[in-house]
């Protein structure tokens, strides 16, 4: 078997795709911060 073969039978563990949303990933990672900034500030723990 050679190393392309190899590299081509290899399967995918579920890792970051190249072609995936990556806008959608970036508003709502900070989404996330906002939600987590607000929840602290109403708690009162800054």
């Amino acid at each position: 078997m050679t190393a392309n073969a190899a590299t081509v039978t290899r399967a995918r563990t579920g890792g970051p795709r190249e072609d995936g949303p990556k806008i959608l990933e970036h508003v709502m990672g900070w989404t996330l911060v906002v939600v987590l900034a607000m929840l602290v500030t109403r708690l009162g723990l800054l």
